[in-house]
């Protein structure tokens, strides 16, 4: 009889794939009865968190060794898929110095580091370099195309998915501030705009996966992607982001805004995923950037709710066959967008409870542990993981073999 391992969560079975694994010696020979311990070793489903936090760390200079440290023994504990800084404003403060060497050295240790990395974005009127005002339209045009050609192809290799352009749903009537980008894409319109942004990136780098990304989730967002689609603009992947300030938004609602985006045929990254493990904030505020407090602190009650909101968001969207990552915006609580606390770590280095039910959900519930199997008569063993990579090992000969499930049927393994 085949020995058959097998993952303790099979609820989702798009997410999971079964194969024969043929277990052979150097020279091709079938290995009966050999006994072996079988390993996943990554994901292939895409587990995000920014990387904002760990750029120093990245470039060996932290200002605090020790913490720095753990938080990335945390981080990479979790998450297989880091989301980049690349705000125009920020990473090219002043014209013609980007700060191209110090995120390539980032993006090359945690490319060795086995994550897989995303830019954001090419293209955003928030957070657009000041020195861009002024400047005729042309001019403006003629620079984003030189920025994006430039960084996608500087960064070829090492960053190779991008948020090509961000929040277009409002970018041609944004008024919170000025900026050189709004008046550009009320000119050309939006699928003008979102075309330059594409084109230009693919002509940089046709091989990286290039997303639209919104914060706007109505029919708004929905009307703008056909559109695009219609123009013949080829976008890889479709950003939802669900910043959650204000409270868990249900997992009905979240079910419904992935099937709506779901049925233009293109993946979905759920791009910006925050919970609150404090007060939320209060439902009347429109732009969550209008709530500014000096205090909003984690408490015991909110990081109970949290850790339950987190467990059902996560299960929720992995539910759907179409999402292909999810990326939750910070590690911890120190220096978190608008200052909430939707970290998984407290700002002390502790774990927040949502921190240990996300990890046995992506290290235990879908997850093979190191697991021991005999092969048959024939060398063969069964298994049913979750997609990703795999090992086999033999203690006793000290070899192993690496394979991939998801993509054969039926891997030969040589050990």
């Amino acid at each position: 009889m085949t020995a058959h391992v097998s993952v303790a969560d099979t609820s989702m079975p798009h997410r999971l794939a079964s194969a024969t694994v043929t277990v052979t010696d150097a020279a091709g020979a079938a290995r009966p009865n050999a006994d072996l311990v079988v390993r996943q070793t990554r994901h292939d489903f895409l587990f995000g968190n920014i990387v904002f936090d760990l750029l120093a760390w990245a470039n060996g200079g932290a200002d605090d060794q020790e913490r720095d440290d753990r938080h990335a023994a945390d981080w990479l504990d979790l998450f297989n898929f880091g989301t980049l800084p690349f705000y125009w404003r920020n990473f090219e403060a002043v014209p013609g110095t980007p700060d191209t060497e110090r995120m390539l050295r980032a993006a090359e240790r945690f490319k060795e580091l086995g994550v897989r990395l995303k830019g954001h974005p090419l293209l955003w009127h928030t957070m657009a370099p000041k020195w861009l005002m002024g400047r005729s339209l042309d001019e403006t045009e003629r620079l984003i195309r030189a920025r994006i050609t430039r960084d996608v192809s500087d960064f070829q290799g090492l960053v190779d998915t991008w948020d090509a352009i961000n929040e277009a749903v409002i970018m041609p009537v944004f008024e919170a501030e000025a900026n050189a980008i709004t008046p550009l894409c009320l000119a050309k319109g939006r699928l003008a705009t979102i075309r330059m942004a594409f084109d230009v990136a693919r002509n940089a780098n046709p091989h990286a996966t290039l997303l639209i990304n919104d914060f706007d989730l109505s029919s708004a967002f929905e009307c703008l992607i056909e559109g695009v689609l219609a123009s013949g603009i080829e976008i890889d992947a479709i950003g939802l982001q669900t910043h959650m300030h204000q409270g868990y938004r249900g997992d009905e609602v979240l079910a419904d805004a992935v099937a709506r985006f779901a049925r233009f045929g293109r993946p979905l990254h759920m791009t910006e995923v925050s919970l609150v493990s404090g007060r939320v904030m209060p439902p009347e505020i429109v732009d969550l950037n209008d709530y500014r407090v000096d205090d909003w602190p984690t408490t015991p009650d909110g990081e109970a709710r949290q850790v339950d909101e987190i467990v059902r968001c996560y299960r929720t969207l992995l539910a759907h066959p179409a999402v292909e990552a999810i990326t939750y915006w910070g590690l911890t609580d120190r220096g978190s967008w608008l200052g909430a606390p939707i970290g998984l770590i407290r700002p002390d280095g502790s774990h927040k409870p949502a921190y240990t039910a996300l990890r046995d959900l992506i290290k235990g519930q879908w997850w093979l542990p190191t697991t021991p199997v005999t092969t048959d008569d024939a060398g063969r063993f069964e298994l049913t993981g979750f997609k990703g990579d795999y090992e086999v090992v033999d203690v006793a000969a000290q070899a192993s073999a690496v394979f991939h499930l998801g993509s054969s049927p039926t891997p030969t393994v040589t050990v």
